[in-house]
């Protein structure tokens, strides 16, 4: 008897020297989202994090509920004295945020992880 995989709990955050790295896979329910938003901003306001890299190349479809959530997050950020760049967006999920009119202020864009990290480099600044 195969027993069903258990639902996933959390979004790993992993720090990165002053910055933290966000992989999103699949779907981000509310409850997900609600604590990936309390995780992000404290970890901001504990420690000398400076940027937020959210890499959603693992992410098929970007709804109005995500990318809420995504421009939620860079404005609590923001507010905490840290940038957030967005990495890995896939053309179709671009796509889809013109279609549903969603703008997500506050978030620079980046086309892969390693290009977020330069633009979040002292030098870029």
């Amino acid at each position: 008897m195969s027993r069903p995989l258990p639902a996933q709990t959390q979004v790993p955050v992993l720090a990165l020297g002053d910055t933290l790295l966000v992989s999103l896979q699949g779907e981000l329910h509310d409850g997900l989202a609600e604590q990936l938003q309390h995780d992000i901003s404290s970890r901001i306001a504990a420690g000398r994090v400076t940027g937020v890299v959210l890499d959603i190349s693992g992410v098929d479809i970007v709804d109005s509920f995500l990318g809420r959530v995504l421009a939620e997050i860079a404005s609590t950020a923001r507010l905490l004295a840290a940038r957030t760049v967005l990495a890995g967006m896939r053309p179709a999920v671009a796509i889809t945020l013109v279609e549903l009119g969603l703008t997500l202020p506050g978030l620079i864009t980046a086309l892969d992880v390693d290009r977020a990290l330069e633009l979040l480099s002292p030098e870029e600044e």
